[in-house]
């Protein structure tokens, strides 16, 4: 049955229900979207009362990225007279997803606003609404929206970022209470038991460092545990160092924080080769071989460990200047490597992430154990 034939013969009667599906959320059954939409467009000439035929081809314009005509199509339904509520309401709703895809940010509040107003509370408009509060760093809000969701995840993460911004800003107490409530929200959240460590580790002081991370450690999910000591350890070398700070943890201390925490954990291969990281960083060479001999002994493949074994030993081996001029390139390059994969559509990044910036799965990242990943 081709699009047209199923929307003619859809009741006069029926009502829209608002919906999201993947991507910009049509699942409209279409094989030549062009092709469809020169149909549509002739159907709606000689009907103009065919109101579901108007905002089907809205989207379709949407989806081509014809997003004059696809606004245009919203307004002609808004404004006229006598058009059922729910037609209405979902006018409005398209209209602020087109304003949304084409940037007018404000235009598209607006209009989800003016669908709620008719709608009331669907879930598709708050998430539309979370969705564009996230976009425009209203993270307080963004966070308030997806409550409303019963989504905690989400939830926990925007209060995270909202936490960063007031730490940035010099406002200590209030970030710590929005994270105590991140972690109320959704105890599983990295992000929060993430930052609390970097504030600890900031704050100097190991029994903070050692207590937040042993409640971490049981409360976040297996596969996610590496993302706390990927952050303690970049704030360790100073990437996310607190502003104005000028007494963080000592690297002895931290060391006798963390090591014997991670020693108490299960085996786990990143585990042992966080523990590595964190011992080279303070110059525990040794100690660090160890750890890494320790992951390989787990998983021989983990091509980054055995970067790093070679790394610490190649100054035992008789190596011509030349040779190691460019095993110490080819090394670094290796470290650039994107070590981070998102479980789900397999996008590859060299830095941490919450959500997907191309699948939109929260928390799905992983480590990439070798270079078949």
């Amino acid at each position: 049955m081709s699009l047209l034939d199923f929307l003619r013969r859809k009741r006069a009667g029926d009502r829209f229900e608002l919906s999201l599906g993947p991507g910009e959320g049509e699942t409209l059954p279409v094989q030549d979207t062009r092709a469809a939409i020169d149909e549509l467009s002739q159907v709606v000439r000689n009907n103009p009362e065919a109101v579901e035929i108007y905002l089907a081809l809205g989207s379709l314009y949407r989806s081509q990225g014809e997003i004059e005509r696809a606004i245009q199509i919203r307004n002609n339904l808004i404004v006229r007279q006598g058009l059922d509520p729910t037609f209405t309401a979902r006018a409005w709703f398209e209209l602020g997803r087109d304003f949304r895809r084409g940037g007018f940010l404000d235009r598209a509040a607006h209009a989800f606003e003016q669908a709620r107003a008719l709608m009331g509370d669907k879930p598709a408009i708050l998430l539309e609404q979370a969705q564009l509060a996230a976009e425009g760093s209203e993270f307080e809000r963004a966070a308030e929206l997806y409550s409303r969701l019963n989504r905690p995840l989400a939830q926990a993460h925007y209060l995270v970022r909202r936490a960063q911004e007031l730490a940035q800003g010099g406002n200590a107490a209030q970030a710590g209470s929005l994270l105590r409530k991140a972690v109320r929200v959704y105890p599983g959240s990295v992000e929060a038991w993430t930052e609390s460590l970097g504030r600890a580790y900031a704050e100097g002081s190991s029994g903070q460092v050692k207590d937040v991370l042993r409640e971490a450690l049981v409360k976040v999910d297996r596969e996610m545990r590496f993302v706390l000591l990927e952050g303690l350890v970049d704030t360790a070398a100073g990437v996310r160092r607190a502003p104005g700070n000028e007494a963080p943890l000592s690297n002895r201390d931290l060391v006798g924080a963390v090591i014997p925490m991670l020693e108490d954990q299960d085996p786990d291969v990143l585990l042992f080769f966080y523990g590595a990281r964190l011992l080279l960083h303070c110059g525990q060479h040794l100690e660090a071989r160890s750890w890494l001999e320790k992951t390989l002994v787990l998983r021989p493949d983990f091509w980054l460990a055995r970067l790093e074994v070679f790394r610490l030993t190649k100054d035992e081996q008789s190596f011509t200047p030349f040779f190691k001029e460019q095993l110490e390139f080819f090394m670094d390059k290796a470290r650039r490597l994107r070590r981070f994969v998102c479980r789900t559509c397999g996008l590859k990044r060299d830095s941490v992430f919450y959500l997907c910036p191309r699948c939109r799965s929260w928390h799905s990242i992983a480590f990439r154990y070798d270079f078949s990943q």
